[in-house]
């Protein structure tokens, strides 16, 4: 058995191999990943979900509040917003707190907008569908506003690895070189340790000349995980196949 350590700073990597390594092709071979470590840095919020609108003076005036993009629990879209509201002197002085205020409805999903300023209305523009509202919905005025949907702030529910030189992986009824695929078990901005367990699925090899090979990781969707330049590493073990035939063959020499 062969292992082979492959890494890159993005998503969709591929590494060279001089020489080649050339296989028995009177033989069958397989491969499994062994391990995948990366950081949890895929963002939730980018340039489409990032903008809020508020106003202090019931609709005359707008300011705009832009996060950066990150990876954002609900917790800290409140912070970023209620720390850019203070920024720009909105607040509360005399109680110290902010007039607006996002906390979850953990029950059902949902997310609440509480505005305790009669003066205040909240449009939250391309952030609304990630917090359970219509995009450019109706701007909020004071009072309780449950979100009608479930929340969307976590855009992925499995990470695929893709590997080039396997076949026989199915994505629902399409044939694709996906490997192994997992959800992250750590917080955003934590290390990512991922162990097949309890064991290892081997898929078939494609190929008998293995000069390169390309690693790259997609959403359950099939869309490119971002990454944002941190270092990915996959472990993979390449292994003769054994049939029926070969193993008769080693009981019997």
């Amino acid at each position: 058995m062969n292992t082979f350590v492959l890494t890159g700073t993005s998503s969709d990597f591929t590494t060279y191999y001089i020489p080649p390594l050339r296989l028995d092709p009177s033989k069958h071979y397989e491969a499994a990943l062994l391990s995948i470590d990366l950081y949890y840095s895929f963002p939730n919020i980018t340039p489409e979900n990032n903008r809020l609108i508020y106003s202090t003076d019931l609709g005359t005036t707008w300011k705009v509040i832009t996060l950066d993009t990150g990876s954002y629990e609900l917790t800290h879209i409140n912070d970023e917003i209620q720390r850019q509201m203070i920024t720009n002197d909105d607040y509360d002085k005399d109680n110290k707190k902010s007039y607006v205020n996002i906390t979850a409805n953990v029950s059902k999903l949902k997310s609440i907008v509480e505005i305790t300023n009669r003066n205040y209305m909240v449009d939250l523009d391309t952030l609304g569908p990630t917090l359970g509202f219509p995009l450019h919905s109706t701007p909020l005025p004071l009072g309780y506003h449950e979100s009608p949907n479930i929340v969307d702030i976590m855009k992925i529910n499995s990470i695929l690895v893709n590997v080039d030189i396997i076949s026989g992986s199915y994505v629902n009824s399409s044939q694709s070189p996906v490997i192994y695929s997992f959800f992250p078990n750590v917080a955003p901005g934590r290390k990512i340790v991922e162990r097949p367990n309890p064991s290892l699925i081997y898929y078939p090899i494609n190929r008998f000349n293995i000069d390169s090979i390309r690693v790259w990781l997609t959403d359950q969707d099939n869309k490119p995980v971002d990454v944002r330049g941190e270092r990915v590493t996959i472990r993979i073990a390449i292994r003769e196949m054994f049939n029926l035939q070969t193993l008769k063959s080693l009981l019997h020499s």
